[in-house]
């Protein structure tokens, strides 16, 4: 019989010394030993972007609190430029106008970025506009008005494409003559003989809304980079705090984190643990950042990202775990998986359990909360690979204290009515109580009839019809008293449902222990 151990323990009847769980550790340390090879080997960037999206789920980090984490994070030795490069690339992205003004105030510095680069400079100086009224764009007005303010200084430096020059009287009533600027020809005069303009308001002023940051982001974010790090420039890291209190703590963990290595990873880890309170309160179920919080809070802080990458991987990502052991595991750890699970999954006691739990609440470590991951990930594997038929899935619930509804949801496909089986009672609908219901939801059939339906839909409603025995035979679906018979399982969702379910349950024991004592 599969165990699943939901009777809440009877904590001072057991002992984590005894021989039964040290057996169990023993069990559970070898199945450990093989994801972890398994996870080093192939999984591991897909293992810390799973926890990484874990940790965005985390709701009680105050704005204050994730300006202070991130902001320590940045300024920590050594110096963290790939994560500001990364966080600068965000503010890019979605307030480029902040720091346009940074920007404008040095604009001297743009000099380096259009000299002898042709694209750049057409990017943003050829955007001249014709006729109709238009405004020529940011870098070509900037040109164009310094070129009439201070035309006795430079309007020689102007290169047209014509046989002759235009005059300034001339391109003052008929801006259009701009068209014929040898646009490349002309900047780099500028960038030669009249540095002025580098420095002036006009071209200070197009810049100033960061539209010019999209020619090439990668030359602005490294020019950020050093002014935060080498030239601590106040006002780029005005822009960074505001930025970090304005943005989710989700938003930022989701882009920020994933950038880092396993040692910063740690590192973030041993922070944010400082910053949340300590709480053990009622958790919810299926919330699994909920559960990382309270852990992260509440265990001891000699933990190895290695543990953490593992019980996150085991609660949360139980299904694509087992898809990874399926594509990438050996024919021997296969076997080997196999045999651990069935022996920690048979059990004649709903206490084999207890013990381990019962060290969870004396310890309060994230190795033996990793414990009871395990053990949920091992029913998770074994219900996948062994149960396929209802007759099991109905002997599984029965024999762990599962109540149960089938739910056929093809019958009303067919003009039947859909049976509640519960296994509370066990009794069927009597012959005339039903054929009273199929013709009652026969009418309401009728009644909806949409005469306006399309021909394809009429036919897909037909072949339902012609493939019922095919359907019949399928397996059918449960309502379980695990959720308030809220949600409908097939057995495919099954194993993750009752996995993370049973894990649930113990962590709110063992979470309960703690609240006791605080």
């Amino acid at each position: 019989m599969l165990q699943l151990f939901l009777s809440e323990p009877k904590w001072i009847d057991c002992n984590a010394n005894d021989e039964s769980a040290k057996q169990r550790k023993s069990l559970l340390s070898e199945l450990e030993s093989v994801i972890q090879s398994l996870l080093s080997s192939g999984g591991r960037s897909e293992a810390r972007l799973w926890l990484c999206n874990t940790l965005s789920g985390i709701s009680s980090i105050s704005l204050h609190r994730q300006h202070e984490l991130f902001l320590s994070l940045l300024t920590s030795k050594p110096t963290k430029q790939h994560l500001a490069a990364q966080l600068l690339q965000l503010i890019f992205d979605k307030k480029p106008q902040k720091v346009g003004p940074i920007i404008a105030k040095k604009s001297y510095t743009l000099q380096d970025f259009f000299r002898g680069n042709p694209v750049r400079i057409s990017q943003w100086f050829s955007n001249f506009s014709g006729s109709g009224g238009l405004e020529h764009g940011k870098g070509a007005k900037a040109l164009s008005q310094f070129s009439f303010v201070n035309r006795d200084l430079c309007w020689e430096e102007l290169e047209w494409k014509g046989k002759h020059g235009q005059s300034p009287a001339m391109v003052a009533t008929k801006p259009q003559y701009f068209l014929d600027l040898d646009v490349q020809q002309t900047v780099e005069n500028f960038l030669e003989y009249v540095p002025e303009f580098w420095s002036s308001r006009e071209f200070s002023e197009s810049l100033k809304d960061g539209e010019i940051l999209d020619i090439d982001t990668k030359f602005f974010v490294n020019l950020f980079v050093d002014l935060m790090y080498k030239d601590d420039l106040e006002e780029i890291w005005e822009v960074i705090d505001e930025f970090l209190t304005e943005e989710s703590f989700s938003f930022l963990c989701r882009h920020l984190l994933i950038i880092l290595n396993e040692q910063e990873l740690q590192l973030f880890l041993d922070m944010i643990s400082k910053h949340l309170n300590r709480r053990s309160e009622s958790i919810e179920y299926g919330n699994a950042s909920q559960w990382l919080e309270i852990i992260l809070s509440n265990c001891t802080a000699d933990w190895t990202i290695n543990q953490l990458l593992l019980l996150n991987a085991v609660t949360t990502q139980g299904r694509q775990l087992l898809r990874f052991v399926r594509e990438e595991g050996s024919e021997g750890i296969k076997e080997k998986i196999n045999k651990l699970v069935f022996h920690l999954c048979e059990s004649g006691s709903a206490n084999d359990l207890t013990p381990i739990m019962k060290e969870c609440f004396n310890r309060k470590t994230i190795e033996t909360i990793k414990l009871l991951g395990l053990q949920s990930w091992a029913i998770h594997f074994r219900l996948s690979e062994e149960f396929h038929s209802p007759e099991s899935w109905e002997s599984l619930f029965i024999n762990n204290g599962i109540r149960f509804h089938k739910s056929n949801k093809y019958t009303l496909l067919h003009d039947e009515i859909s049976e509640d089986c519960g296994s509370d009672s066990g009794e069927r609908p009597s012959k005339k109580f039903k054929s009273k219901k199929k013709r009652k939801h026969k009418k309401k059939r009728r009644r909806s009839f949409d005469p306006d339906q399309s021909e394809e839909n009429e036919l897909r409603d037909f072949d339902l019809s012609n493939n019922r025995l095919d359907l019949q035979s399928k397996a059918g679906d449960w309502l379980l008293s695990t959720d308030g018979y809220s949600t409908t399982w097939s057995s495919v969702d099954l194993p993750e449902h009752l996995s993370k379910h049973c894990f649930f349950l113990w962590l709110k024991w063992v979470f309960a222990k703690w609240r006791d004592v605080a």
